[in-house]
């Protein structure tokens, strides 16, 4: 029997990018190295030694941001206790949306995306930090 998805992923975004503030490119390049602001990569490990990142930013990759969140998780990660704006990114856009409504929904705040992602990062000529593979 076939699979039937009762909500695709325009549904999911459109929910997502309601209740999720999303932050430019430009505007991002404002934000970058204040005290009260953790940009949070959320790309996997090899798109980021390919790419590179965001200087500074905290690599989170998607599939741990819940455990990585949640304090009663054993693999919880102090920087999400820390009283600062969250900013998440991806390649595109998608994954974060997704991501902050998620990390909301949990009750991290605040929490913004970086609209376009690394691609809109890159084409506003944002700062990149190199990664050396491992």
């Amino acid at each position: 029997m076939a699979q039937t998805i009762v909500k695709g992923i325009d549904t999911l975004l459109a929910e997502a990018n309601a209740v999720v503030a999303a932050v430019s490119a430009e505007e991002a390049k404002h934000l970058l190295g204040r005290d009260g602001y953790v940009f949070v990569d959320l790309r996997d490990v090899r798109e980021i030694q390919r790419e590179g990142k965001i200087p500074g930013a905290f690599s989170c990759p998607r599939g741990m941001l819940e455990f990585w969140i949640d304090p009663a998780s054993p693999y919880h990660k102090p920087m999400f206790a820390e009283d600062k704006t969250f900013l998440f990114y991806c390649a595109g856009g998608l994954r974060s949306a997704l991501a902050a409504k998620t990390a909301m929904e949990m009750g991290l705040a605040p929490v913004v995306h970086l609209d376009g992602g690394f691609g809109a990062w890159k084409e506003a000529g944002g700062a990149i930090e190199t990664v050396e593979k491992r």
